[in-house]
């Protein structure tokens, strides 16, 4: 059963603030007539007002005995009703009649038996994709609500929603359980019990989590999925399950241990073991592909290191030479006589040492003059050659495009790589390699022809698998991360007849001929509006070499007026600590409803709102369990803490609780909206240390050390729209547009900011494609290339600034490529962070990478052009970026716990903690809000002059008043005043 408070069936509030009620619950001039119209005398007036208003606010008529007395007392008054006027119906004839036209006013049908068989279909739908029974609900609810149809009471909603959930996942049970023979399920039983020489089962191996990538720990993992593939593909058995189904089946069985496993039904137990099964050997296979990647960057390191190192030993070798050479010119330029030259040349010869020995070091020297390492590579990659033809024997790599080349080579080593000779026939497709591998790959011999080093070949093969894995030129079939991208897009079918209306949505033509016409008579346009107006821009300028100079612009000072206001708000806020803070907001917004049981029952816990405050508080302050349970003193222990955040509470769940507070710090105040309108977010990292024996700790040049980055979203508001935990190795712009389609908040930017990680000509692309202004803070100016519509297009003033052109016949090609991809990701289907990884890595084979980045040299130029000459643009620019720098400021003040260190080696958890950090810090911003709020009434009250200007310089980054460490004390039995959110006196 799930718990109302847990779904978003509306209720009415036992508290209104008086802007609530003056903007939802007065009645207008077009309800007042059709109520007069409808009911006859004083009391029936206010109880059909009552209904009305409440219905269309509820979907559903309450009982007037449950209407709260604030809100009949707002009614009453505006309708001019005596105060001894009480809601009542003396007959039901009355009531059902008001029912009736209210239905019938707001075109609404009955809960009746259609309605009822249309919500069970409904239910079914939802039910096939979604589990938890509060989702289920609440998409019922919705699509009820855009169907027009009147809510039933909700114990009506919950017993249809555990009967069809029951009869869809039962099914699914079954169908899986069918599907194994009698031996094959006996097989699965046996994982949960215990081996005879451990306390633990092999069930508990499903869960093993990746470590470092050292050659030991890849071994270890390789062989884990030999383990895990013993037990057959997964996928067979789980074929025609969704996707949401078995992710959550799976992440159910993760969370339970097998002695609660044994004591579900045998079609429920084996279910879920087979999906957490799946899900393992499909994430196996993703950390072994990255593990892989990691190694052979780590060899081309080493080799680099290599060369460096020979390259300095040579140095004095190569001064020498010099030195000598030096010597043998002079004698040339000061000696006629050819006899007399030769005499002095060997004499000099003679004094540097032998000819042999010159010989010989000239031919050292000469060996390593370039810059090509991959010779050092072959001494390290020795170790490595057993697991990586184990590896690729397991994870079974394909080509995503017609050029076999690669794998035809990867067939060729495999075979041979058991021959004792090192050399084969030079007979094989080098196409894929470039010309320093094919350098030490293809070589002469003294006599005869040219041959293949069998050895080098292997070390060239697996570099280029690395690289073309990245790319998504090639796969890893049965992983999540690595697959076939393609397979995961709509057809060209599906997509067809979605081209018009998207287009239309986004103001873009809806062909490949209008598209590029479209966007190359834009580029000319305007391209030559600035050069135009080049003369009359003073904070432009452009030298004689070429070189971009912009004028620097002052930054907007704070006022007097603007400083003494932050000072008063600042002694007045109240002293407050953070569990505090999360029991006001989750009074005001009951955030801790989303949280409970993966199996979608209610939870079954003394106090859980108090434990799910606790619990937030020890993760999103990086106290952990144990350390938070020593602050709060008998009030639970880590081991509470501990299954409340692995049985109760996922990364969705988060998402929905930070989505709560978002909504409703955009709607009920005032304040943040002098701040911003959230039509602009900035996106950035910044990284967090975690313990090195872990997949994702990588040394990150520009941060300093090793960790992983937290990615966030943050809208002009100063409000957080969404985290996310990547490593440091990736490129920080493939996740830009991630944050931007994840946030399923009210505050919907369609302008994003970013640092330099978002000059990317992909992102770019792909960016525009999604209706999204990308406009990132170019450092470096002078370094960026502007490309010119044609050949031929020139400019008067800023010619200089064009380094090449546009090709449009490429981005006509493959436009309908590029719209696939984009619907795909509109619909769900795939990420925009796995297509920007395979788009953000160059790719010869890879035409859709071409065509983006084509189209993406075009936007890009649009934007610099517009960047450039609009000095206010800049301002804007560094303004929001700057917003996102003072967030990861304000949340990591906010992290304070584990030296701030994020000890968890599990990367669903890692990401949790981001995510819980994100849920305290935007509960501390909702607030600070309040706050603020009730400080500038108080402050206008008292007289104080200010204006909207100097409360636009404040922020709720505010921490002086929070105290982060002692006891703390959860005490939820005091509810604190409802919020105003209004601020009348202030012109937003």
């Amino acid at each position: 059963m799930a718990s109302i408070e847990r779904t978003a069936y509306p209720r009415l509030k036992k508290k209104y603030s008086n802007d609530e009620l003056r903007s939802v619950y007065t009645p207008g001039t077009k309800e007042l007539s059709f109520i007069y119209t409808q009911a006859r005398g004083s009391v029936n007036v206010l109880n059909m007002t009552l209904l009305l208003k409440t219905f269309q606010r509820l979907g559903y008529f309450p009982k007037l005995a449950d209407i709260p007395e604030p809100l009949v007392s707002y009614i009453r008054d505006y309708l001019n009703i005596k105060e001894d006027i009480v809601p009542r119906y003396d007959h039901k004839r009355t009531l059902y009649r008001h029912h009736q036209a209210i239905r019938e006013f707001l075109q609404v049908s009955p809960y009746s038996e259609t309605n009822r068989k249309q919500i069970m279909k409904i239910m079914y739908d939802i039910s096939v994709v979604k589990d938890n029974p509060a989702d289920i609900i609440n998409a019922t609810i919705d699509e009820m609500i855009r169907s027009r149809m009147e809510l039933p009471a909700f114990s009506t909603l919950d017993r249809l929603t555990r009967r069809i959930r029951m009869v869809v996942n039962r099914s699914y049970f079954q169908q899986v359980l069918n599907r194994l023979s009698e031996i094959k399920q006996e097989k699965f039983e046996q994982i949960l019990l215990k081996n005879e020489d451990s306390d633990f089962s092999d069930f508990n191996r499903f869960k093993k989590l990746p470590k470092n990538p050292t050659l030991g720990n890849l071994k270890d993992l390789i062989g884990h999925l030999v383990w895990l593939q013993s037990f057959g593909d997964m996928k067979a058995y789980v074929q025609g399950v969704p996707v949401a189904k078995i992710k959550h089946f799976a992440a159910e069985a993760k969370s339970l241990k097998a002695k609660e496993l044994r004591d579900y039904t045998k079609a429920k137990r084996i279910t879920l073991v087979v999906s957490l099964l799946f899900h393992a050997q499909m994430k196996t296979r993703d950390y072994i592909t990255e593990m892989f990647m990691k190694r052979m960057g780590n060899l081309h390191n080493a080799a680099k290191a290599d060369l460096k190192a020979i390259k300095e030993q040579h140095q004095e070798k190569m001064e020498h030479l010099v030195m000598v050479f030096k010597n043998v010119l002079h004698v040339l330029d000061q000696e006629d006589s050819e006899v007399q030259a030769s005499q002095l040349i060997k004499s000099t010869l003679k004094e540097s040492g032998s000819i042999q020995q010159l010989l010989e070091d000239c031919e050292a020297v000469s060996a390593y003059h370039g810059n090509n390492h991959l010779q050092f590579i072959l001494p390290h990659f020795r170790s490595y050659r057993a697991s990586m033809f184990r590896l690729a024997d397991l994870l079974q790599f394909s080509s995503t495009s017609q050029d076999t080349a690669l794998m035809d080579a990867l067939s060729i080593i495999q075979e041979n790589r058991n021959r004792r000779s090192d050399w084969l026939p030079d007979d094989l497709n080098l196409s894929f390699a470039n010309v320093d591998w094919k350098s030490l790959v293809r070589v002469k011999k003294r006599v005869g022809s040219w041959e293949i080093s069998r050895r080098h070949l292997e070390a060239c093969v697996f570099s280029q698998i690395a690289t073309e894995l990245k790319s998504g030129d090639i796969c890893v079939p049965g992983s999540e991360s690595y697959d076939d991208f393609r397979e995961q897009l709509l057809s060209w079918e599906e997509c067809e007849p979605l081209v018009s209306d998207y287009c239309k949505e986004l103001d873009l033509p809806n062909n490949a001929e209008d598209f590029v016409a479209n966007l190359k008579e834009k580029l000319v346009a305007y391209s030559h509006q600035i050069d135009k107006e080049f003369p009359r821009n003073d904070n432009l300028s452009i030298d004689e070499s070429g070189k971009l100079t912009l004028k620097r612009y002052k930054g907007k000072e704070i006022g007097v007026s603007a400083k003494e206001l932050e000072r008063l708000i600042k002694e007045r806020l109240p002293e407050r600590n953070v569990i505090d803070i999360l029991c006001n907001v989750e009074h005001w917004i009951h955030w801790t409803r989303h949280f409970g049981p993966l199996s979608g029952s209610d939870p079954k816990l003394d106090n859980p709102r108090e434990r799910y405050i606790l619990n937030t508080f020890a993760y999103g302050c990086n106290l952990g369990p144990a350390q938070a349970a020593r602050h709060i003193r008998g009030t639970v222990t880590a081991d509470m803490l501990s299954y409340v955040n692995q049985r109760h509470i996922t990364v969705e769940k988060l998402n929905q609780a930070s989505r709560d507070l978002i909504n409703h710090y955009h709607k009920d105040f005032d304040l943040p909206k002098l701040w911003g309108t959230g039509k602009k977010a900035a996106a950035d990292g910044t990284m967090y240390d975690i313990y090195e024996e872990n997949l994702l700790a990588e040394y990150h040049i520009r941060y300093g050390g090793y960790g992983a980055i937290a990615f966030h979203l943050i809208a002009d508001n100063y409000i957080a729209l969404f985290s996310h935990f990547i490593p440091c190795g990736v490129w920080e712009a493939v996740y830009i547009i991630e944050g931007l389609l994840q946030n399923k908040s009210d505050i919907q930017p369609d302008t994003i900011h970013a640092d330099t990680q978002g000059q990317s000509y992909p992102v770019f692309a792909l960016a525009h494609l999604l209706g999204i202004k990308l406009m990132p803070r170019i450092r470096n100016i002078k370094d960026r290339n502007f490309f010119r519509p044609t050949a031929e297009t020139t400019y008067r003033h800023i010619d200089s600034l064009f380094k090449g052109t546009i090709d449009w016949d490429l981005i006509e090609t493959h436009w309908a490529d590029l719209i696939q991809v984009v619907l795909s990701i509109k619909n769900g289907k795939i990420s925009s962070s796995m297509i920007l990884r395979k788009l953000g890595n160059e790719s010869r084979k890879n035409k859709l990478y071409q065509a983006s980045r084509e189209l993406g040299k075009a936007i890009c130029t649009l934007f610099l052009l517009r960047y450039i000459s609009d000095i206010e643009l800049r301002q804007q620019i560094t303004n929001e970026t700057n917003k996102v720098e003072a967030y990861h400021s304000f949340s990591g003040w906010l992290c304070f716990g584990g030296d701030g260190v994020i000890s968890d080696n599990d990367p669903e958890k890692q990401e949790k903690v981001i995510k819980y950090n994100e849920l305290v810090s935007n509960a501390v911003i909702f607030q600070n809000v309040v706050d603020i709020t009730v400080i500038l009434r108080a402050l206008k009250r008292e007289g104080y002059g200010f204006d909207s200007k100097d409360v636009r310089f404040m922020s709720p980054y505010l921490t002086g008043h929070i105290k982060r460490f002692g006891d703390y004390i959860i005490d939820l039995g005091q509810s604190p005043q409802p919020f105003e959110g209004a601020l009348d006196f202030i012109d937003s």
